[in-house]
């Protein structure tokens, strides 16, 4: 049996402002906004080549805003990643490189926390698991 992980949830104040973030400024595709009823709106939107969407909303969960706990991206090249962040106006760090991959962090609008990690060693053909492939800072 395959366990995936294909949606995770951001909480966040303004579903708006988020929504234009994540698509206009991150990347993300926009898969799903809809209001099944009154009270609901559920958005979806996925990273570029992701098999995880995240999603956010009104009325799907209590949980506050920017609490979203050290999301992570992973891309073939942290230098465009920087460049493309920084270029569409986000507040991104500067890159940190670290023996188990290169780093680049950034926030939300609510102060939800990500990071986007490139693995050095992925795109030389050794083996993924050397130097805590996938492991977070």
């Amino acid at each position: 049996m395959d366990w995936k992980l294909e949606l995770v949830y951001v909480p966040v104040t303004d579903v708006d402002r988020a929504k234009d973030f994540y698509v206009n400024k991150v990347g993300f595709n926009a898969d799903y906004d809809e209001r099944p009823s009154d009270n609901i709106r559920f958005v979806q939107l996925t990273p570029p080549g992701s098999a995880c969407s995240i999603s956010m909303g009104e009325g799907l969960l209590d949980a506050p805003a920017g609490t979203g706990t050290n999301l992570q991206l992973v891309v073939d090249d942290i230098h465009a990643a920087h460049d493309q962040l920084k270029s569409n106006g986000v507040d991104v760090s500067d890159i940190e490189v670290l023996p188990w991959g290169h780093f680049v962090y950034f926030a939300d609008p609510d102060g939800n926390k990500w990071s986007v990690q490139y693995i050095p060693w992925r795109n030389a053909g050794q083996d993924a698991g050397q130097g805590g492939a996938g492991a977070a800072p």
